[in-house]
């Protein structure tokens, strides 16, 4: 667990998927297996990923790796701006998450081109 600790972009990723349930628990019942399961699954693929990446042997495994988490972000981004459209959340508890993922999508493209050297 020590190096995933060094890893700042998968701290910072937890903490997104610990923010993101607590927004969707606020989400109407009826969003259960919709909206709400959607955008957990997103919020967990993006440290889970990393965390996958980083128990590979090779750098382009782990690049690899982290280039699904940059897609999982961007999903989780898209979700979470749809939920703010269909009034689920407003826009001031989705906006500090929003450039929370951003942030990771940086780090993420960061990360991947420094295992390209």
């Amino acid at each position: 667990m020590n190096v995933l600790n060094d890893l700042k972009v998968w701290n910072k990723a937890m903490d997104i998927a610990v923010e993101t349930y607590k927004l969707s628990s606020k989400f109407p019942k009826e969003e259960k297996y919709g909206l709400t399961s959607q955008i957990r699954r997103s919020a967990v693929s993006v440290p889970s990923n990393i965390t996958e990446g980083a128990g590979r042997i090779t750098k382009g495994e782990f690049k690899n790796f982290i280039s699904i988490a940059n897609g999982s972000a961007y999903e989780l981004f898209t979700q979470l701006i749809l939920s703010h459209k269909l009034n689920l959340v407003s826009e001031n508890l989705v906006e500090p998450i929003l450039k929370e993922v951003i942030e990771v999508k940086k780090m993420n493209y960061a990360l991947i081109k420094s295992l390209e050297k």
